[in-house]
């Protein structure tokens, strides 16, 4: 089995290309789907300048919207597993291994991976310490660097065209048709929307969005909240 890895972005100048860095050196990454969102910034350029030495496609979406540019990442993927990886998440090595490894049973059908938050902030402490708490309720997010297996995503639907809690919904869809998987091994992701007082305000907005998400807010009326707030 053969993984496509799947990064959205949007202005990721700051971060994509040490993600990249870490994807390339992954010997079982077989190749690489890169949906982006219409970046003002440099991103772009720096990706088309990389020299992935891997098979490589870079889609220009043109939109800003993490769900549907995961979904335009899977509709060009040519492989068997779909591993999803946000712009700002690097993964160790061993990690793909691990995933061709645990997809070679038919019953899982994916997972994802223990998180850890660089910068060594407090807020990132914290981070690294909420994540396996909501990881024990069975919340998993985006920057865990869940992946899939490719007849599983097709069966649910895959990504919906949503830019917020994607992830989540994705996900629960998902547990439904088999064993997902949480690995041990460690992605590592950028702490800077947590840094200063910035943390507050986005730990409030991701507070508020989960809490309307789980009481059944429909998602038309989610993303009228996330429109005001965002």
């Amino acid at each position: 089995m053969q993984i496509s890895v799947i990064i959205p972005t949007f202005n990721e100048e700051a971060t994509i290309e040490k993600t990249l860095d870490a994807v390339s050196r992954l010997v079982n990454v077989d190749e690489v789907i890169i949906v982006d969102g219409g970046s003002a910034d440099k991103t772009v350029e720096i990706i088309e300048n990389y020299g992935l030495k891997k098979p490589f496609k870079l889609i220009n979406l043109g939109e800003a919207n993490r769900g549907r540019q995961l979904h335009e990442g899977t509709l060009n993927a040519s492989h068997e597993i779909f591993w999803f990886l946000h712009a700002d998440t690097r993964p160790a090595q061993g990690c793909a291994r691990e995933i061709k490894k645990y997809m070679n049973y038919d019953e899982i059908v994916g997972g994802n991976f223990q998180v850890l938050f660089d910068g060594g902030s407090r807020w990132a402490r914290f981070m690294m310490w909420l994540h396996p708490q909501l990881q024990s309720t069975g919340l998993v997010y985006g920057d865990s660097a869940i992946f899939a297996r490719r007849t599983t995503y097709e069966k649910i639907g895959g990504y919906k065209p949503i830019p917020v809690l994607e992830d989540v919904d994705f996900v629960k869809r998902l547990r439904k048709k088999g064993d997902f998987r949480f690995l041990t091994k460690a992605v590592t992701t950028s702490s800077r929307r947590f840094q200063n007082r910035a943390f507050f305000w986005t730990f409030s907005k991701w507070s508020v969005f989960q809490s309307l998400y789980w009481i059944g807010v429909p998602t038309r009326a989610l993303l009228k909240v996330y429109e005001k707030f965002k």
